[in-house]
């Protein structure tokens, strides 16, 4: 019977359905047919696959070839169905044998020449194969991203030949080794690069501890920017299937994944012209957007007010379920978005509110209407407000502070934190439910007056107040204290007294 079966992977967000290609020969006139919901790039294979295997002097045969990919209502699109479509054509012609074929997934894309071009959303593909227990068959290019998802037999091949020949068990390809992991990722940053602001340095290390985000509010060339960039250089060492989620959230974008940043905390800051599909995915076939792809990393959005109001407001429910659902008439794609939101602002419309020199000459409602830009719903989702005010000009120049920590020491603390809130509720404390918070972050009668007077005061909400218990519960965390105390949350309150209001 001329009929071949080869097993490939689609992309649908960040999962890769298994599509079985089904090649059958028929007499009849010559054609060959691809059937099975194929998008344009998947029926433009039929001349990519009839280039290469001329070329690669094997013969194509001259009958009535059918090409069914399975499931039928699954969208099938790219190039990475050009390799098993040619090994489906020369297993049911007979010119290599049948009999390996189902111990192999095989994508990539084909040269007219037969060479192997790489592809995208390989981590997903590579991750699906696994926990299927085969060997996955790649373009070389591609094979080294592949190695990541683990215990998996990958093989890299350059060209058709090579993978016929290694079917045929002529000459065999070598299965890749794993890539060879960095130690120390983010080697060239360092939290003590930032000089001074050892109060916006506190309130970083609390965000990191408990996954806190933060908005800081100061004049321009303070060194907001500096202090956000250096947020994943003390974050908690990522862990095997935390590296893996964001590497195939990154690995199906349009740049694809580098090997190289395994393992590295994502930092994404798109400009403040970005739309809200930049920012939360789209597109006819959905594509992650940047809060996907800071998924387990840091989103930073510098200027906030400057971002248009309705694209900021995209954000709220990512903030708090940490997933995106993208829904098109046709399809359905979920990324997840489990970021760390870091903003940054100017007090005012100059930037120069309060200073010194008195060169800010903006009016009490110019300030009101430039902060009124960020809703209220949008303020009380971020955990902590700090202010981050001009580095004295003594500090800026002459011999770095011997004594200022570096990213490894406050990481350790970091990780510490977050092993005591693994311990205690399995999670990280901005995560906490409104059960959990009454539950874990108990205060006693004293400490309940002074949260409701901040309340009056601040004019909080009862999410902004939740909040801030879970703030306070942090800094225990790195206190090493069971109990919170006065002193934690009086700090944790510090932390909100930017809420709606407007200095001059």
């Amino acid at each position: 019977m001329s009929l071949a079966i080869v097993y490939s992977r689609a992309g649908t967000g960040i999962d890769a359905p298994l599509v079985t290609v089904e090649v059958h020969l028929a007499n009849g006139l010559p054609g060959l047919a691809i059937v099975g919901l194929p998008e344009a790039a998947v029926k433009e294979s039929k001349d990519r696959v009839r280039g290469a295997l001329l070329n690669s002097r094997f013969e194509f045969p001259a009958r009535r070839i059918t090409i069914n990919l399975a499931p039928a209502d699954l969208p099938k699109e790219g190039g990475r169905f050009d390799l098993p479509i040619a090994l489906g054509i020369l297993a049911a012609s007979g010119q290599i044998p049948k009999n390996l074929l189902e111990q192999y997934e095989f994508a990539g894309e084909l040269a007219l020449s037969g060479a192997l071009r790489p592809i995208r959303a390989v981590l997903p593909a590579a991750s699906q194969c696994r926990n299927a227990g085969r060997a996955l068959v790649l373009p070389l290019a591609s094979s080294a991203e592949a190695t990541l998802a683990g215990d998996i037999i990958v093989f890299g091949a350059d060209h058709l030949l090579e993978v016929c020949a290694h079917l045929n068990g002529t000459a065999l390809l070598t299965p890749q080794p794993r890539m060879a992991i960095p130690d120390n990722p983010h080697t060239h940053l360092n939290i003590n690069d930032v000089r001074g602001q050892h109060h916006a340095k506190r309130a970083l290390e609390i965000a990191a501890a408990g996954g806190h985000s933060l908005l800081m509010v100061g004049p321009p060339g303070t060194g907001k920017t500096m202090l956000a960039s250096r947020l994943p250089t003390i974050l908690p060492t990522m862990t095997e299937d935390e590296a893996l989620e964001s590497a195939a959230v990154q690995s199906i974008s349009q740049n694809g994944f580098d090997p190289a940043n395994w393992k590295q905390r994502p930092f994404r800051s798109p400009h403040h012209t970005a739309s809200g599909v930049a920012l939360v995915g789209g597109g006819s076939t959905p594509r992650p957007g940047e809060i996907s792809l800071a998924h387990n990393g840091v989103m930073f959005l510098d200027e906030l007010p400057e971002f248009d109001r309705r694209v900021l407001e995209v954000l709220r429910e990512p903030l708090e379920s940490g997933k995106v659902t993208i829904s098109r008439a046709a399809r359905q794609a979920e990324f997840p978005a489990r970021f760390q939101l870091i903003a940054a602002m100017n007090p005012c419309p100059c930037g120069y509110l309060g200073d010194a020199s008195g060169r800010c000459k903006c009016t009490i409602e110019q300030v009101q209407r430039y902060r009124g830009r960020i809703s209220g719903p949008i303020l009380d989702r971020i955990d902590m407000h700090i202010e981050v005010p001009p580095v004295p000009k003594e500090m800026l120049y002459g011999e770095r502070d011997q004594q200022a920590e570096g990213s490894n020491a406050v990481r350790q603390r970091v990780e510490t934190a977050r092993v005591l809130q693994q311990q205690r509720s399995g999670k990280a404390n901005h995560q906490l439910s409104s059960r959990e918070v009454e539950k874990f972050c108990l205060l006693e009668r004293k400490d309940q007056a002074l949260l409701e007077q901040a309340i009056d005061r601040l004019g909080l909400s009862a999410r902004a107040a939740h909040r801030i218990l879970r703030v306070a519960r942090t800094i225990a965390d790195l206190g090493n204290s069971e109990q919170i105390t006065t002193a934690h949350l009086s700090e944790a309150i510090s932390y909100r007294r930017l809420d709606r209001t407007v200095r001059s």
